[in-house]
């Protein structure tokens, strides 16, 4: 203990921001070397860079419990109290927050270092006015200097969470309601730094740069931040006024209250103090306790807690006795039993452990060793085991730790993964093993332990800020509340060319077109939160991407199936609208996005207005001939027996089986076919449909309109320009239709190529009533024999093994002056119109995806197999306008019609096998014409 009866002694005490603190520094770097001790690790740290920019890092010393920073040139120590080297001699000492002499655990640390240690040339006590009565007794030489707040503190009342000003802290007592406000307020507000006792120096200086940089606006802290921290405050919100203090759970006391409240405001800046909503009635602040914060007049202190600095070391016993051992002065009062009593206590029922605590020097080892800190918050049970485990090691041998045996406590802890409670529970026991590595005598190679504990700390201490940035705060939150708020200033909106919304730099979400999309990593509760707020930010890119859409060219905008298989429009990635059921197939209803409908009006028009436009083109471009034939079905001027075709047409999509619609075709004479056929119309043996619609824009479109029409999902598609689907499976047969495609076995085959192969039968037909069929072109086609020859049965055409004789064929010609005949001949009119849509239609490379065969492979196929010989055997007639199939490959009885059916008006023909080789010279000349 220093002893300089004759150096002054000043008492500077007051409230809080009084900048006490800054005078002793002040002080203390004015003599040529100095002490100060402060309440927390904290707070020593920071003073501890302060000093260290004025004097420079080798002339200045930190010395705590976990950690020792000693130049060997150190002129200027700051500690902690417990900490502080009081045999040491320096010109200026002083003692921070000398009032905590009341505190149960820790108070008579404080009480004897006010008492007992001094400075050469100038000792000063720092601490609340409440001291006055007690230093002057107590120390009756001493100067009291009272220092006045620079700014004035007032009540704000009760507040909810929502409501706390910027700049705002909010104090709680346990870990759990810290948490639980921090997490609200990442929600409410964006984020919120934390600051409490058992955080480490560099992970609690990362939170505090953190609020004191305004990356967050609020702060929730225990009552650590009382005890000196300097903080940028402009108010206090109490969460409770109650506290356990490691005995009971109490009510704080008034000094207490205005120690943490006195932290709002700084230097002359105002500050306020108050209490969250909600607090039970017992917990209120009184009328008259608000005052008297108000006013900083807080009670006296009538004692402080004292505890012998200097126990006996005779034995064990003898050291309990005199650590227990009762004050002789009236205002002084004997510290109730701290933890390292506690655990004094139980190591001596050790046996074990008393064995080898013999003598002054083992005793005192013994008393060191309990005064470990409980780092880990076990308590005296956990902590003694804790201890014991390590006193062999220090009381026999070596009197030192295996180097092993601490190595492989730091490796068990240098593991950064886990939440929050896992890594504060490892920097814990870490700085547990900081503080025994700073005991140089107690560890092997203490140096390599010093710095691996230090570094194990750091880590840690990183991994523990990034826990707590990742999950309380939330840049994009605090964003855009902070932009809501009445008195914010201006934001750097900006919308960049992949979407991305960003506001004063941060991304606060992607644009889709109109619909705005919370980032994938945001939290579930927090999306409603940042759609209503975004919105903000969104009117004038909205107006401007509602223009962009007006203007934008029609190649932008694209119709495809959504997940659901809906039709819908996008414009860059994003839905517009979707395709419903309307009042027919052509026009459907158009059901804009809600994206949409949450803009202005003024921009929803022009979206609107544009989308409708669009879909109005489209239908002119791709199904430009089913929207011709729906306008002349619905023209008074077009004959009615034309626009009764045109109307069942239009609604099968401009592709329908001719045998569904054979009467009504039947009944068409030459000039109201050639009206139909202006229309675009293809009258094919097998199918009547618009040579246009076979593109892959009118393919997709058909589909889209039908599953509105339906209110179903789209049909698969297969590639653009496909002809022959193999191994393909529609849901129902009617959806082969509206891809433009006809079951021929079981595959499919698009409408306008099969009638071109059934055309190409028919010119053979010009070689004589038995003729071959050239397979190339179903071989281009990708189609096998099989399918080939189905096709050929399906439009009329039989094999045959032999070919026929001169006068079989007379007698062929002969017969084709029947009704049958002249059938058979219309049938060949309708396939030779093929010729015209061949022109107009796709007729794609053969797809390998759709195809059924290789080209090699048929070619192969046609080199092993004969080409077969065909004959005409015409097509059967449709019973009560149902298609019926003749698959025997018998020629039907030219008397098989049925009864009553007037024959068709035909054209004289020769009575020859020439004669019939001419008909058909003929018909391939109309044909060409």
């Amino acid at each position: 203990m220093s002893d300089f009866s004759q150096s002054p002694v000043i008492a500077v005490l007051g409230p809080t921001n009084t900048g006490k603190t800054h005078l002793a520094v002040e002080r203390m770097c004015a003599h040529s070397s100095g002490m100060i001790g402060f309440p927390l690790r904290l707070l020593a740290r920071e003073v501890y860079d302060r000093v260290v920019a004025l004097k420079g890092e080798n002339r200045v010393a930190l010395v705590t419990g976990e950690e020792k920073i000693i130049p060997p040139d150190a002129r200027w120590f700051l500690c902690t109290a417990e900490a502080m080297p009081v045999h040491r001699d320096f010109s200026f000492v002083a003692i921070d927050e000398a009032q905590l002499g009341i505190n149960p655990e820790r108070g008579h640390i404080f009480t004897d270092r006010m008492l007992n240690i001094r400075g050469r040339d100038e000792t000063m006590i720092l601490g609340s006015d409440s001291l006055r009565p007690l230093i002057e007794q107590l120390i009756p030489d001493a100067e009291i200097i009272s220092r006045p707040r620079f700014s004035t503190l007032s009540y704000a009342g009760s507040r909810k969470l929502s409501r706390l000003p910027r700049r705002s802290a909010i104090v709680a007592f346990s870990l759990e309601d810290v948490y639980a406000i921090a997490e609200m307020l990442r929600r409410q507000h964006g984020g919120a730094a934390i600051v409490m006792g058992s955080l480490s120096p560099q992970t609690r200086n990362a939170q505090v740069k953190m609020y004191q940089d305004g990356e967050v606006d609020y702060l929730v802290a225990t009552d650590a931040i009382g005890m000196g921290l300097n903080l940028d405050v402009s108010h206090v919100a109490f969460a409770s006024l109650r506290k356990f203090d490691g005995r009971r759970r109490r009510r704080l006391t008034l000094a207490e209250i205005g120690q943490i409240a006195g932290r709002a405001g700084r230097h002359q800046k105002d500050g306020s103090f108050g209490v969250l909503s909600g607090l039970a009635s017992s917990d209120e602040l009184q009328p008259e306790e608000i005052e008297r914060l108000e006013d900083h007049d807080f009670p006296r202190l009538e004692w402080l807690y004292w505890r012998n600095a200097e126990p006996d070391l005779t034995s064990v016993t003898d050291l309990i006795q005199s650590l227990e051992e009762a004050p002789g002065e009236r205002l002084l009062h004997a510290a109730p039993e701290a933890v390292d009593l506690a655990v004094l206590k139980r190591l001596a029922q050790d046996p074990d452990v008393t064995r080898l605590a013999k003598g002054k020097n083992m005793v005192g080892l013994l008393w060191e060793a309990a005064c470990i800190p409980d780092f880990r918050k076990v308590g005296a049970d956990h902590q003694a085991r804790f201890v014991a485990a390590l006193w062999p090691y220090l009381a026999q041998g070596s009197g030192r730790i295996p180097h092993a045996r601490m190595a492989q406590e730091i490796a068990r802890l240098e593991n950064v993964q886990g939440d929050i409670s896992t890594l504060a529970a490892r920097i814990s026991a870490a700085r547990s093993w900081s503080y025994i590595a700073q005991k140089s005598r107690w560890v092997e190679q203490a140096g390599v332990m010093v710095e691996r504990t230090r570094a194990l700390e750091a880590r840690l201490s990183d991994a523990m800020h990034n826990q707590l940035t990742q999950r309380f705060v939330d840049k994009r939150t605090r964003m855009l509340m902070r932009g809501l708020m009445k008195d914010a200033v201006p934001q750097d909106v900006a919308l960049e060319p992949d979407g991305a919304i960003l506001v004063d730099g941060v991304e606060i979400g992607m644009l889709k077109g109109f619909q705005f999309v919370v980032p994938s990593d945001s939290r579930r509760e927090d999306r409603k939160m940042l759609l209503a707020a975004a919105e903000k930010y969104l009117g004038p890119i909205m107006t401007d991407k509602a223009d962009a859409l007006a203007k934008a060219p029609d190649s932008e905008l694209t119709l495809a199936a959504d997940d659901a298989g809906q039709p819908v429009i996008y414009w860059q990635e994003a839905r517009l609208a979707v395709l419903a059921k309307g009042k027919n197939l052509l026009h459907p209803e158009i059901k804009f996005d809600r994206a949409l409908k949450d803009i202005s009006p003024e921009n929803s028009k022009k979206a609107e207005e544009r989308v409708k436009q669009w879909v109005e083109v489209m239908k002119a471009k791709h199904l430009e001939g089913l929207v011709k034939i729906d306008a002349l079905a619905n023209d008074a001027a077009t004959p009615a027996s034309v626009r009764a075709l045109f109307a069942q047409i239009v609604e099968v999509g401009g592709i329908i089986e001719r045998r569904q619609i054979d009467q009504a075709v039947r009944a068409l004479d030459n000039d109201l076919r050639g009206v139909a056929r202006r229309g675009g119309l293809v009258f094919g043996a097998l199918d009547i449909f618009h040579h246009a619609l076979m593109k892959p824009g009118a393919v997709l479109w058909r589909n889209a309109l039908f599953a509105a029409l339906d209110e179903k999902p789209m049909i698969a598609l297969p590639g653009d320009n496909a002809v022959h689907l193999k191994d393909w499976k529609f849901a129902v047969p009617e959806h082969a239709s509206r891809l433009g495609f006809r079951r021929i076995g079981g595959e499919y085959v698009r409408v306008d190529m099969a009638e071109r192969l059934v055309k190409q039968a028919h010119e053979a037909r010009q070689a004589g009533p038995v003729f071959k069929i050239d397979p190339a072109l179903a071989t281009s086609l990708g189609l096998s024999a099989k399918v080939h020859e189905a096709l050929l049965d399906m439009a009329g055409f039989v094999k045959t093994d032999e070919e026929l004789s001169v006068s079989e064929a007379v007698r062929t010609a002969e017969a084709d002056k029947t009704p049958e005949a002249d059938k058979a001949k219309g049938e060949a009119e309708a396939s030779a119109e093929v010729a015209s849509s061949a022109s107009s239609t796709p007729a794609a490379p053969k797809d390998k995806t759709v195809s059924s065969v290789s080209a090699d492979s048929n070619d192969s196929e046609q080199a092993e197999t004969p080409s077969p010989h065909w004959r005409w055997k015409g097509m059967g007639k449709p019973r009560s306008g149902k298609p019926k199939n003749n698959h025997s490959g018998k020629p039907r009885n030219k008397k098989s019609g049925k009864a009553g059916s007037r024959p068709r008006k035909t054209e004289p023909v020769l009575a020859t096998a020439g004669g019939a080789f001419a008909e058909l010279a003929a018909l391939k000349k109309a044909m060409k014409k």
